[in-house]
């Protein structure tokens, strides 16, 4: 018999990254301070950005990602490519964001997927809102969904029936509102399969509790570094992560605890956008 391999399929956060999808920051980005629904601190340098951008595509390609650059302009929030599209292992399905403005981009991922030979396994249709950094695998058949501001009631139960099996829904504070947003990803980042990174203020309390029922070790972020993304951790392979630059306290609890640390340049496309790593790369495949 002749092995298949998977080409899709990304239900873990710490597997092996093989395949990510980003995209670049473009003229939209640039512009993204003009209006202040889109949540920028303050006006973009966008060669900055796209030199941080390429910094962080560089590091990923070298840590033996296969990086997919996604193409069109629908908003400055496309750079953030982990929010409108969820990939699991019998398919995509196209979630429907909260943030009015970024209701086009689920479209323009899935024509993505589609004409990679990923099937669109379904889609989360109105009245639903949900976001990509509402959700994340803290195991490869055990799903947690954030309640929050961008990802509703009807939203969570829609993704829970499309993904099946154990799905956890857990609610997010409402903290400073759109200003700052408070997604899951935002308070929790898993690294291992025993150890996540959280920033415990924000942190459901039910959520801590499941981490200890599974016996997830945790490294707290400080509060210094949650304005600086300290708390969103890629896992390039279990322990092999990727992180902002200037989080010096929450990376050398992670050397400590083991983990290699390798870091980018984020002032625009992190600390402005309010964006880490895990926001700027939809895993495709990852190895589990």
């Amino acid at each position: 018999m002749t092995p298949t391999f998977a080409t899709y399929g990304a239900q873990s956060m710490t597997a092996p990254l093989r395949d990510a999808l980003v995209h670049r920051p473009d003229a939209a980005f640039g512009t993204a301070f003009d209006d202040p629904a889109h949540g920028f601190l303050r006006p973009v340098d966008l060669d900055r950005a796209q030199a941080e951008h390429d910094a962080f595509v560089e590091l990923l390609t070298q840590l033996g990602v296969r990086v997919h650059a996604l193409a069109g302009d629908v908003g400055p929030d496309l750079v953030y490519t982990f929010d409108p599209l969820l990939v699991t292992d019998r398919g995509a399905i196209a979630l429907r964001p909260g943030k009015p403005n970024r209701q086009g981009e689920p479209a323009l991922l899935e024509a993505w997927t589609t004409t990679a030979g990923i099937p669109t396994l379904g889609r989360v249709e109105a009245p639903g809102t949900i976001e990509g950094g509402d959700t994340f695998w803290l195991r490869p058949n055990l799903l947690c969904i954030g309640r929050s501001l961008r990802t509703n009631d009807a939203g969570a139960r829609q993704l829970a029936a499309l993904v099946g099996g154990d799905v956890r829904t857990f609610d997010l504070p409402y903290w400073r509102g759109d200003e700052e947003l408070v997604h899951l990803l935002s308070v929790i980042s898993p690294v291992t399969d025993d150890l996540a990174v959280v920033y415990l203020p924000l942190l459901p309390a039910g959520l801590w509790e499941l981490l200890g029922e599974l016996g997830i070790r945790t490294v707290a972020v400080p509060d210094a570094e949650y304005p600086t993304v300290g708390c969103n951790v890629l896992a390039v392979r279990p322990g092999v992560l990727v992180m902002a630059e200037g989080n010096p306290v929450t990376r050398r609890a992670l050397e400590d605890a083991g983990c290699e640390v390798r870091t980018y340049p984020a002032t625009e496309i992190g600390i402005n956008g309010a964006g880490g790593p895990t926001c700027m790369a939809r895993p495709i495949l990852r190895e589990t």
